[in-house]
């Protein structure tokens, strides 16, 4: 294989996994969230946010995704000519969002579920109960400035 697939099975990789994570995390959101709402619709805006916290490992994974697609070419026209050493290092930079991105929403959108039951009982504890889905987050960001800086920074 050369260093292009490499790279762009890392993007890809990027994208999947956060994007699975994410997807998981808000659909466990959403499904705490719509039981509040079906009790009481005054909730909605409250619960909705808490549902949403999970989809931004996603979106890191997409950013990633993308500017590993600029770096290489891809998004210019023109693929850059990559040795597997480039490659391989473009693929290991895109890891820490993938497999964080995963990780971390699935565990975030756990946290919300807890945090949307706290928001059927007591709705004026909403800044509390953003704060614990909000620190999983931490990790995900954490990761997201390791996949961008390392990708930025290799030598193509």
């Amino acid at each position: 294989m050369s260093g292009i697939v490499w790279a762009l099975a890392g993007a890809a990789l990027a994208v999947i996994l956060s994007g699975c994570g994410s997807a998981y995390g808000v659909g466990k959101a959403g499904q705490a969230a719509a039981g509040v709402v079906t009790e009481d619709p005054g909730k909605f805006a409250k619960v909705l946010v808490l549902q949403l916290l999970p989809g931004t490992q996603g979106i890191y994974g997409l950013l990633v995704a993308f500017i590993t697609l600029s770096r290489v070419g891809l998004l210019g026209g023109s693929a850059a000519d990559l040795s597997m050493e480039t490659g391989l290092l473009i693929f290991a930079a895109c890891l820490p969002i993938a497999v964080v991105g995963l990780v971390s929403a699935m565990h975030q959108g756990r946290t919300s579920v807890a945090s949307i039951g706290i928001i059927a009982k007591k709705p004026e504890q909403f800044g509390k109960a953003m704060l614990f889905p909000a620190m999983v987050e931490t990790y995900a960001i954490l990761a997201l400035l390791v996949s961008i800086l390392a990708v930025t920074n290799i030598q193509i």
